[in-house]
């Protein structure tokens, strides 16, 4: 049985403010969870569900306010719905941000009590590992819950992401060079965690001359102890340095008005999220000759992993990878629309997403209105 505290938990947000965040973003729901015994503060973001239920990962930052974290909620939840509808998976985006620190917060009890939120939204979202959290919070978490993803022991999402940039660089400089070839091609890598270092290992072995930057000083130095190779740059400054790709893997806003005139690549594919700070910055990036991989189409791979795993048969590795690769043929896609419209490639990313959702609307209110014929 539930305590009362923890049936007043779960709650609709209902403040303006928050509605006319959500109206702006075109939220379904936003849902605030709340425990003071166990100190828990998390925000649940639905934003779509036409393809499916909203898929997002659990992210676990030390915000400076709630509205920080309920604007981070939203602007994910977004951008894993076009995520997920360029990925040809049949899923929405949600995300859930829970605020605390993970060197310090994290306890059983927080996880199980967030498994119970998620469960009781009835299978409209389902979570999975994000920044912050790992396959450990997961487990715990599925005691709760069925609407966990969850890979089968020895398989990391991690790996799916990075082969999904991979196919995103090989793409990109099939485009710029005309040839697809990792050898000798330059690449810094800022942001070496869980993505960004298996990025790393998968450069290297194809031939990249690779160069890193991350804040965590022990990463950097246990980086370069395994491959000699790299070259150690100063985080404030990796994206100035002349490379023929400049690749994001920390986390997102990174690409501005500010930084975008500072940058000497000829492309950008990471692994990030939300890597533009605003809208007009994909039009500064193509008005400088900067051939931009969306990052939500490049980073898909863990959510098409993850999707595989949520199918009726189970997680088979093949397709996963297969889909995966795709990747590669998705972004031919996206610049040449890009080029046939003379369009940034994040908006023609973003066309491609919408048309999916779009038509899948149009489908589900035509099996609607049969369904009244008798």
């Amino acid at each position: 049985m539930r305590s009362d505290n923890e049936t007043d938990a779960i709650s609709k947000i209902m403040t303006n403010s928050i509605l006319d965040i959500m109206q702006t973003y075109d939220h379904e729901n936003v849902i605030l969870c709340q425990e003071k015994g166990l100190g828990v503060r998390a925000i649940i973001a639905i934003h779509d569900t036409t393809l499916g239920p909203a898929a997002g990962g659990m992210r676990m930052l030390p915000y400076a306010s709630e509205q920080d974290a309920i604007d981070d909620a939203l602007r994910l939840a977004r951008g894993m719905t076009y995520k997920a509808a360029v990925a040809g998976v049949n899923h929405g985006g949600g995300k859930c941000i829970v605020i605390g620190d993970p060197r310090h917060d994290k306890n059983e009890a927080l996880f199980c009590l967030l498994g119970r939120f998620i469960e009781r939204l009835g299978g409209h979202y389902i979570t999975g590992e994000d920044v912050g959290t790992n396959a450990f919070d997961m487990d715990i978490i599925g005691r709760e819950t069925r609407y966990v993803f969850a890979l089968p022991s020895g398989e990391e999402v991690s790996d799916f992401t990075a082969i999904g940039v991979m196919q995103g660089i090989r793409a990109s400089l099939q485009q710029v060079y005309g040839s697809a070839d990792l050898q000798g091609c330059s690449v810094a890598v800022q942001g070496i965690g869980s993505v960004g270092g298996k990025l790393v290992k998968r450069l290297i072995e194809a031939g990249a001359v690779v160069s890193i930057a991350d804040i965590d000083q022990a990463a950097v130095e246990q980086v370069a102890r395994d491959f000699p190779e790299v070259s150690v740059l100063p985080p404030q400054e990796v994206h100035t340095h002349p490379v023929d790709v400049y690749c994001p893997c920390a986390l997102g806003a990174i690409l501005s008005s500010r930084t975008i005139p500072e940058l000497q690549c000829k492309i950008v594919c990471g692994a990030a999220n939300n890597q533009l700070a605003d809208e007009q910055c994909s039009d500064l990036l193509m008005q400088q000759g900067i051939v931009y991989a969306p990052d939500f189409v490049v980073n898909a791979g863990g959510l098409i992993a993850y999707a595989d795993s949520y199918t009726p048969e189970g997680f088979q590795r093949q397709r996963a990878l297969t889909n995966v690769e795709r990747i590669y043929h998705t972004l031919e896609s996206i610049f040449a629309l890009s080029g046939q419209q003379s369009i940034a490639t994040a908006h023609a990313a973003d066309l491609i997403a919408e048309q999916r959702i779009a038509a899948m609307r149009q489908a589900k209110s035509a099996m609607a209105g049969l369904s009244h014929i008798r």
